[in-house]
């Protein structure tokens, strides 16, 4: 009997070892993905990284979005130059 509960103990564990390793693997994939997609990320900290997120949902027409991103953009180059750190002239 004592045999069967350590085997279900170890399995239990071992599950949950499992589960939690996939759940964080998932939030860095989330997070990466998040770095590619907004020009300059790397230099932003994650309240600005959410702030230009909210601004660009608020827009109302595609030319306010196409402000926010050209302002940002060269917020974002010049940030890079100040670094020291080469950011492609066009984002991908």
């Amino acid at each position: 009997m004592l045999k069967k509960i350590l085997v279900i103990v170890a399995l239990t564990g071992a599950w949950v070892l499992m589960v939690g390793y996939t759940l964080a693997t998932d939030q860095d994939r989330a997070q990466d993905r998040e770095q590619i997609r907004i020009y300059g990320s790397q230099l932003m900290t994650g309240q600005e990284r959410s702030e230009y997120r909210s601004r660009m949902h608020a827009a109302k027409t595609p030319e306010e979005r196409e402000h926010i991103l050209v302002e940002h953009h060269e917020r974002m180059r010049l940030r890079a130059r100040t670094k020291g750190i080469m950011l492609p002239e066009v984002p991908a």
